[in-house]
């Protein structure tokens, strides 16, 4: 989906599958069981990943000051998920109706954490072009000071871009985009194993707790999660 804007603000839930919004603050990788909420008038596009079954509710301009000014990627408690299961379900209701259930929604929002799977792209050109050679290949395995000899800037230099622009450390960055990279291959049916050594970890092992880490459970409760949910 092309990069669009709303005058409401909407949130996106993952029944199953994956996806990202992609915005120019970066990316947010929703896997399934999550919600992301994007603000009104913000340009972003979505990516689906896998047979995804995403639901999108609207929210009123109105209705959005309590809400993050950015978007956001949040966990879904039970009753958040029944909230916008109702919302966008075939069931007929009344305005008043779904007023209510929506302020039900918007209520529980509030109440759970965010989550850490915000990747921010960089302005910088040089952090630019380090950053472009771990998209192309997340399982690259140059150090930083390797990565910058062939991006034209020191490794002093670009550790301190990427805390100055990113707000993060080059290991934490990679580190996610690692993650949403493997979170699109275990979507698509790969193993624990093949997405470890896809994504660049040299053993399964750490692999999983980074992976537990970020997204809350292991690779193997994940994709059995897409079994129990007919994927």
């Amino acid at each position: 989906m092309g990069r669009h804007s709303h005058a409401s603000g909407q949130l996106v839930y993952a029944a199953s599958g994956v996806f990202a919004t992609t915005t120019e603050f970066g990316t947010w990788v929703a896997p399934a069981d999550r919600v992301t909420w994007t603000p009104p008038g913000f340009e972003h596009s979505h990516r689906f990943y896998g047979r995804t079954d995403a639901r999108i509710l609207a929210v009123p301009a109105e209705e959005c000051g309590a809400l993050a000014r950015q978007p956001c990627v949040f966990a879904v408690s039970p009753l958040l998920r029944a909230g916008i299961l109702a919302l966008t379900g075939e069931k007929e209701r009344s305005d008043e109706a779904v007023r209510r259930v929506r302020a039900v929604v918007l209520d529980e929002l509030g109440e759970v954490p965010g989550e850490s799977l915000h990747l921010p792209e960089p302005r910088d050109d040089r952090l630019r072009a380090v950053t472009e050679m771990l998209h192309e290949d997340p399982g690259r395995g140059e150090t930083l000071a390797e990565l910058g000899r062939v991006a034209g800037a020191s490794e002093r230099t670009l550790s301190r871009l990427f805390h100055a622009d990113l707000g993060m450390s080059f290991q934490r960055w990679r580190t996610v985009l690692r993650i949403h990279h493997a979170l699109f291959q275990l979507t698509g049916g790969a193993s624990v194993t093949d997405t470890a050594i896809a994504c660049g970890w040299s053993n399964p092992s750490a692999f999983i707790g980074a992976f537990t880490a970020l997204v809350g459970q292991t690779p193997g409760r994940y994709q059995a999660g897409l079994r129990d949910r007919g994927e």
